[in-house]
């Protein structure tokens, strides 16, 4: 009789047969680094994280080349916001001198990425310039273009793109090649979907959003859209695309069709839900989170970007 269950009786065996493997070097660490702190400030709404200073990042570079993550994103969260974001370009803004701060405590051990979007530095929250009341796709391209150049100068080793403004892999690409930043790679957020899972994010950053941002980020019934993003990011020259929040029918319809490498972001909500189905008792923590990574990965995502990269590693070695 053929039995399957041969291949499931005892741990050492299901080792071995095991398709599916999550390494270390696969995970990247969100950080979010804000300005006018003198000490970490917890985030309510997502135990365990927190807002670190640019005295306590090195603290978590080292704990996160240490541990053999793949890299990190960082987030600044600036005390000033104008409409404009003019925060984002500032070459002494707070993620400006983030980038510098980490990749002076990385050298070169991981990857050091930046969020390249306005809605941190924003006062009106939109990933964007907002004109008569609508986001200007536009000339918000122009402003993405300044901060990449920004950053790269600052010693970024890649941008991620999450702003969803249409060609905006091309216009950051034209703008890096053009000041010499040839090997500056772009993370572009091909399918990040306007979801209500990203709400804890939103005080991770301080965000001032009044109102939605689903005239540039994709309907969640969508599918077709994201391939549609996904062959204009390839066609513009991303080195990565990223599939936001990871749902992962989208996830392994682009893997599928994708020839550069997949990520996926475990956002704010699914970290928010687990920790506190956890925290009623409700589930096996450190199980289900290594099972929800290793989901991705089984969809098809080479990168997982995760608040809890540093505890799956550990658990992972």
């Amino acid at each position: 009789m053929i039995r399957p269950r041969r291949l499931r009786a005892t741990d050492a065996v299901r080792r071995l047969v095991r398709e599916t493997r999550v390494h270390p070097a696969q995970l990247v660490l969100p950080v979010f680094v804000a300005e006018g702190l003198s000490a970490p400030r917890a985030i309510t709404s997502m135990p365990g994280v927190y807002q670190q200073t640019l005295q306590t990042l090195p603290e978590v570079i080292e704990a996160a080349a240490s541990a053999g993550l793949g890299g990190v994103m960082l987030f600044g969260v600036p005390i000033a916001k104008d409409a404009i974001g003019s925060g984002a370009t500032d070459p002494q803004g707070i993620l400006t001198r983030s980038v510098q701060v980490a990749v002076k405590a990385a050298a070169g051990r991981l990857v050091v990425m930046a969020d390249l979007c306005l809605d941190e530095f924003t006062d009106h929250g939109h990933c964007g310039v907002v004109r008569d009341g609508e986001v200007d796709n536009d000339a918000t391209l122009v402003r993405y273009q300044d901060m990449a150049v920004v950053l790269a100068r600052a010693g970024v080793d890649m941008v991620g793109l999450s702003g969803m403004m249409d060609g905006q892999v091309g216009a950051v690409r034209q703008a890096l090649d053009a000041e010499g930043f040839l090997n500056t790679a772009i993370l572009g957020y091909t399918a990040k979907y306007a979801t209500a899972l990203y709400g804890p994010f939103r005080e991770a950053v301080d965000n001032s959003l009044k109102g939605n941002r689903r005239t540039y980020q994709q309907d969640v019934g969508n599918s077709r859209e994201s391939m549609r993003e996904l062959r204009l990011d390839l066609a513009e020259g991303a080195d990565i695309v990223m599939v936001k929040p990871a749902f992962l029918d989208i996830v392994a319809a682009v893997a599928q069709a994708s020839d550069v490498p997949v990520a996926v972001y475990q956002v704010s909500g699914e970290y928010a839900m687990l920790e506190a189905a956890a925290a009623q008792g409700w589930i096996d923590r450190e199980q289900t989170l290594m099972e929800s990574i290793t989901g991705c990965v089984r969809a098809g995502a080479d990168i997982v970007v995760t608040y809890w990269a540093l505890e799956a590693a550990e658990m992972l070695r």
